[in-house]
């Protein structure tokens, strides 16, 4: 399935400034170098178009986004100016404290955690405990959660991947995770939706991923988000703090960065009700 990037018309506004009333605009050739993770392509392309005055289309050309862990490193290694993620790992953490990097983390948009499974599952909702069970590997059969006698599938993604550093750090946290089956580890967010969305006789799968993925960049009709807590996660659950595996997409810089770069301008745009407006248009959470 390919990704559904959301088609929307950017605001008709004009460019606006930063908190500091400063006129933010730039061209093609100055835009600093952006990098980031697959589900902030819309987030930083809607920006970028806002910015430049162009079309999406028109500025895609200069929005590399090449995932979570090489964006990392690209920023670390002085190879791009900005970078929009999930929180960093361990490992991107200490290969920045190794070079010396000092990075700059701001939580610029809202986001959540999920869990799906098939469809055809008779589950709906687990708690939070359950879930940890499951990839503790101390719950392996449907029926133990009041299901079906089927055995569970418990898809994982690899190290180091912005959704697998967002599973350990807000769902399993110090707890230990099962070593799953290399079937089950999948390459990509896409991958791990085709998987549970994928029916072998019985609907045996659960996965994970984060919000705006699922709901906005890669729709599959078989798969369905499992309410957590009893929470649904949808864009009020998740604005309010009821949803209860809440996270955020960072805008991450190097520390070094000038007072007044256009890095750091960006990112107060970006903070401003404009820039916030803006990421909600393109079906992201505000900030609070």
């Amino acid at each position: 399935m390919k990704i559904l990037l959301k088609s929307l018309l950017i605001m008709s506004v004009l460019i606006g400034c930063t908190p500091k009333s400063m006129p933010l605009t730039f061209t093609l050739e100055t835009y600093p170098k952006v990098d980031g993770s697959t589900v902030t392509i819309p987030l930083s392309e809607a920006l970028a178009a806002q910015l430049t005055g162009l079309t999406i289309e028109e500025v895609r050309p200069i929005i590399h986004h090449s995932k979570t862990h090489e964006a990392y490193l690209n920023l670390i290694n002085r190879e791009v100016d900005l970078i929009f993620v999930t929180y960093p790992s361990v490992d991107e953490l200490k290969y920045a404290q190794d070079r010396l990097i000092e990075l700059e983390i701001v939580p610029v948009v809202s986001e959540a955690f999920i869990f799906m499974t098939h469809k055809d599952n008779p589950i709906n909702s687990l708690t939070l405990t359950q879930i940890q069970d499951i990839y503790q590997g101390k719950i392996t059969n449907w029926k133990d959660v009041g299901g079906e006698d089927v055995k569970i599938i418990a898809y994982q993604r690899p190290e180091n991947s912005g959704s697998q550093t967002g599973f350990y750090d807000l769902v399993m946290k110090d707890l230990e995770v099962m070593k799953p089956p290399i079937e089950w580890v999948q390459g990509s967010m896409g991958d791990i939706i085709d998987a549970v969305a994928t029916y072998q006789n019985v609907p045996d799968a659960i996965g994970y991923s984060y919000y705006y993925f699922a709901s906005d960049m890669w729709i599959n009709n078989q798969v369905k988000l499992l309410q957590v807590n009893g929470i649904t996660p949808n864009n009020e659950t998740i604005a309010s703090g009821e949803y209860p595996i809440k996270t955020y997409y960072y805008a991450v810089f190097r520390k070094d960065e000038k007072k007044n770069s256009n890095v750091r301008r960006i990112v107060d745009w970006l903070l401003s009700d404009l820039g916030q407006q803006l990421a909600e248009n393109f079906g992201y959470v505000k900030v609070k």
